[in-house]
């Protein structure tokens, strides 16, 4: 039970007690906002940046008296003593968000900090931090400050930093700022620099030109020691798949995908890709994104984009340990160091910046379903460019290690998902994985060792040794690995047709039972009628009687999923009338597309049991409908075109669309299994209608370019009676 105030205590008769914070406010706000030590350094290198520094150096060195110590010196604009004291002694200041660009001579630069972690970084590296600042026509400043001291000190308000005039020669040509950490709170030693390098390698976009900003790196040594420049590995940029482009405003997707080949015979080649925010907020599966998303846009803003892929298993190492001259077993690493999909904000990394949040879109977890086509993240190395401008809502958490939860945030992540989809697509079809599919005996032909033992016995009689033998296994388990994947996708379709038979036996039993007795109500009041029924009554009955004859022809159309008995050439359907109701299940869908349809008006029975024929013109329509969704409104039309031939024997239909037609390599592999450009699609839908198509004697076959601009798909169907 809440306590509530007495009745007669007037407000006016409160004390006021002021809030207070305890110096260990920072060692506390240090070790929740910034993560590690690695993530502190990269703060205050960012400092630099929003400094507008055109040079950072790193030195770590030793000291006899004052042991291992930190150096980040840059030459940016500096600090006079009014920023000193407003800005730099004030933790979390809004001074960045007033001040959110900063000018050095006639350019202009977008300031990345927003929450005043600088001196938290400091605290978080060292026990102690001596400073040195020189803004242009100031002295040079001298803070220094001792965390420890502050740390136990009674009141925040007794806590200060010392600040004099720099006495010495000040240590830079113009302006600029220099933080000497002492007293390190962690050993730094070999390995940790070398992670630290990685690291600051990710904090500015490894695929843009950064001219105006470089980083220096100085390990433990004197003064003549090696001085790294920190940049990306030259390969990072010649990857083997890569997607690149832009976003726009509404969250439709325009790029270009590439693939070039390190080796081989395989020819380097790209192609346009797009990709409606209509289509994308259409192919959701989860229910309650779709209610949240609009689908006349995204709100996340625009942004642009790049992510590159490598394969990575041994043969694909070699081929780029040989191209550009690195150790097998450092490409690896130099992509571990990359990998992911990294957001940058105006220029500098936003997410992620420790290794446990690499993984941030769940693609690891993702690939785990569906190993062979799906990228991890240690096979990715991408960034994504925003600004705080133009994508106000996508926001850092606290920790500085993730992005606020938001609409916009899951419209962004949304897309960026379609983006390595789309990257796997092209992927998928440049590793050979679309070429056509063996029929199931042949596939399962393949599965026998008998080939491997005559190849081992042969080698075995030529005195071969275990090191010759060992890549011939190697090889014969990636092409078992293959079959098993190929037959897992096919049975995987094919137990989905096993579940949907099994509902449709289902359905047709009760929907079957349902009508008749309500036909036998329906009857019985009828035979009332005349005496109690109205005009109103009677329309009614109608069309009651026209809902159960709907329901009825439903469970006929489903009655050949639901028997082993089905046999061919039993029942025949009217083409057109099949048509109109296939497009009337899509009808709303339809209207919210401003997908137009045209259904000529003829009426041509085909020798085809209704079931199947909806099957074929229902994978017609869904992969029409997709597609459509690539080209703007008022241009979506979709026209079924029937016409006679072989003397009235057979009749073909024509179904033509405004989309954006075929890619010029899927002609002749658009009815192969497992062949799709759909991210997540499974390839099978115009397999499945081909082959019933086949089923009664007929082809199925597609015009490039189509009738209307888009795909044009033909198929033939015997008519009813005629010989």
């Amino acid at each position: 039970m809440g306590l509530q105030a007495p009745a007669d205590v007037h407000q006016d008769s409160y004390d006021t007690v002021p809030f207070r914070f305890h110096p260990r406010v920072f060692a506390a706000l240090g070790e929740n906002l910034v993560t590690d030590e690695f993530v502190a350094v990269m703060e205050l290198v960012k400092n630099s940046y929003d400094a507008y520094a055109q040079n950072v150096s790193l030195r770590f060195f030793e000291d006899a008296n004052q042991g291992k110590r930190l150096e980040i010196k840059d030459d940016g604009l500096g600090m006079p003593r009014e920023i000193i004291e407003e800005a730099w002694c004030t933790v979390a200041t809004p001074y960045k968000d007033r001040n959110p660009t900063i000018e050095k001579g006639n350019r202009i630069r977008r300031v990345v900090g927003e929450k005043g972690l600088g001196r938290l970084s400091a605290a978080r590296l060292g026990n102690h931090l001596r400073m040195l600042t020189k803004a242009d026509s100031s002295p040079c400043w001298e803070v220094t400050v001792d965390w420890t001291t502050v740390s136990t000190g009674d009141e925040l308000s007794n806590c200060a930093v010392k600040i004099r005039e720099y006495r010495g020669s000040p240590p830079f040509e113009g302006t600029g700022t220099s933080l000497l950490i002492s007293g390190l709170s962690k050993q730094w030693d070999d390995v940790r620099i070398i992670q630290l390098e990685e690291d600051l390698a990710r904090l500015i976009p490894p695929f843009a030109e950064f001219s105006d900003f470089k980083i220096v790196l100085r390990g433990f040594g004197d003064d003549n020691s090696e001085e790294i420049e920190i940049s990306s590995p030259e390969f990072l940029s010649h990857p083997k798949y890569s997607i690149g482009g832009t976003v726009d405003a509404h969250g439709n997707i325009k790029g270009l995908y590439k693939f070039a080949p390190i080796a081989g015979e395989r020819v380097a080649r790209k192609e346009e890709v797009t990709k409606a925010w209509e289509t994308i907020w259409s192919d959701l599966r989860d229910i309650d994104l779709r209610s949240r998303f609009s689908i006349d846009g995204a709100r996340c803003g625009p942004f642009s984009y790049e992510i590159r892929a490598w394969d990575i298993a041994g043969a694909d190492t070699g081929e780029l340990s040989e191209a550009y001259d690195i150790q097998r077993s450092l490409i690896r690493d130099v992509i571990r160091a990359h990998k992911g999909i990294s957001v940058y904000r105006d220029g500098v990394l936003v997410l992620p910046k420790t290794e446990n949040t690499r993984d941030w879109l769940g693609l690891d977890l993702r690939r785990v379903s569906r190993t062979g086509p799906r990228l991890s993240t240690s096979q990715l190395v991408g960034y994504v460019s925003i600004s705080a401008d133009k994508n106000p809502k996508i926001r850092d958490t606290s920790d500085r290690e993730g992005l606020t939860s938001c609409v916009e945030l899951s419209e962004f992540v949304t897309i960026i998902m379609t983006l390595v989809e789309l990257l796997e697509v092209g992927r998928r079809r440049d590793r050979g994985q679309d070429l056509k599919e063996k029929p199931m005996e042949d596939l399962l032909s393949q599965i026998t060792v008998d080939p491997l033992i005559d190849q081992v016995d042969s080698l075995v009689g030529d005195g071969a040794e275990v090191s010759e033998v060992l890549p011939l296994m190697h090889e014969y388990n990636e092409s078992l690995n293959s079959t098993r994947q190929s037959i897992q996708r096919r049975f995987v379709y094919y137990s989905r047709l096993a579940t949907i038979g099994t509902i449709a036996q289902m359905l047709v039993h009760e929907i079957r039972n349902r009508t008749i007795a309500i036909g036998s109500a329906l009857k019985f009041v009828k035979g009332m009628g005349a005496l109690f029924l109205t005009e109103d009554g009677e329309e009614r009955i109608r069309a009651a009687e026209k809902s159960v004859n709907s329901l009825e022809g439903l469970a006929d159309r489903f009655a050949p999923l639901a028997t082993r008995s089905f046999r061919r050439g039993r029942r025949s359907a009217v083409l057109e009338d099949r048509i109109r109701d296939c497009v009337a299940i899509h009808q709303r869908d339809f209207r919210s597309r401003g997908i137009q349809t045209v259904i000529p008006e003829s009426h041509t029975i085909v020798s085809v049991d209704p079931g199947e024929l909806d099957a074929i013109i229902q994978n017609l329509i869904t992969n029409a409908t997709y597609w459509l969704g690539e080209v703007p409104r008022g241009k979506r039309e979709l026209e079924f075109d029937v016409k006679s031939r072989d003397d009235g024997k057979r009749v073909s239909l024509w179904v033509n669309d405004t989309g954006p037609g075929i890619f010029d390599e899927d002609v002749e592999k658009v009815f192969w299994p497992g062949v799709t450009r759909k991210p997540g699609g499974i390839g099978m839908g115009l397999t499945v209608a081909s082959e019933l198509v086949a089923a009664y004697g007929g082809k199925m076959s597609i015009r490039h370019p189509g009738k209307l601009g888009g795909a044009s798909f033909a198929l033939d169907l015997p008519v009813l009676n005629k010989q």
